[in-house]
């Protein structure tokens, strides 16, 4: 049996390595993040020492017939990941969102189990792989698509939410693009509503069209675009 220190070190590793995974997710703002991955990555490797030296604790003497796979906890915690990975999927339209973000919560699963059994080597080269997975690779798949968040100030004069809304997804829709993680705040004592979002366009329109686009809005006063 491994003392408790080591055991504790394993988890700790679990949750650093997963940590590191859920902060890259947080950058780009995904539904899963820091806390998610790392909480993940730790419930993995407890899983994966409690499966393989719970039997040490139960103070069981010689000669008791007891029969254990130490691998059934292990195993349960690919299914258990795949209802979380399977809540981070959001489908818009004929869009599948939060594809990248499930694969993610299942690895850094996989890198809890890994450190949880002692792996540190291959935890940790699983963790830098996982990296240049999410990072590196991300130049090829988005080189012709750029993001931007878009923040719009509007007088709350100009109209309802849910008709500046349907303003700004119509423009959207003309301009070929798409919008993500958008939020609506009303200032009622300053007369103000502020709408903010991800806008995902083609790399062949200029910015300084699509602010114009933005800029024949009706009762908009302010405008603010920014890289995520």
């Amino acid at each position: 049996m491994i003392p408790h220190w080591e055991m504790i070190l394993r988890i700790t590793l679990a949750a650093f390595l997963g940590g590191v995974i859920g902060f890259e997710r947080d950058i780009h703002r995904r539904q899963a993040g820091l806390r998610t991955h790392l909480i993940v990555a730790m419930a993995s490797a407890t899983f994966m020492v409690v499966s393989a030296h719970f039997m040490y604790f139960q103070r069981y003497v010689a000669g008791d017939l007891v029969s254990v796979d130490s691998s059934r906890i292990a195993a349960s915690v690919v299914a258990g990941v795949g209802f979380l990975g399977g809540g981070s999927i959001l489908r818009t339209g004929a869009t599948v969102q939060g594809l990248t973000t499930a694969a993610g919560l299942w690895l850094v699963a996989a890198i809890g189990l890994c450190a949880g059994s002692g792996m540190y080597p291959e935890s940790v080269a699983v963790t830098v792989l996982g990296l240049v997975a999410l990072t590196v690779l991300r130049v090829f798949e988005d080189k012709k698509v750029i993001r931007r968040r878009i923040t719009l100030l509007f007088d709350s004069a100009s109209g309802s939410s849910s008709t500046l809304l349907a303003v700004i997804e119509s423009e959207i829709g003309r301009l070929h693009a798409k919008a993500l993680d958008l939020d609506y705040h009303l200032n009622a004592a300053h007369k103000q509503a502020t709408i903010s979002f991800d806008l995902l366009f083609p790399d062949s329109i200029d910015l300084g069209k699509l602010v114009a686009s933005f800029e024949g809005f009706e009762g908009v006063r302010e405008i603010q675009v920014r890289v995520p």
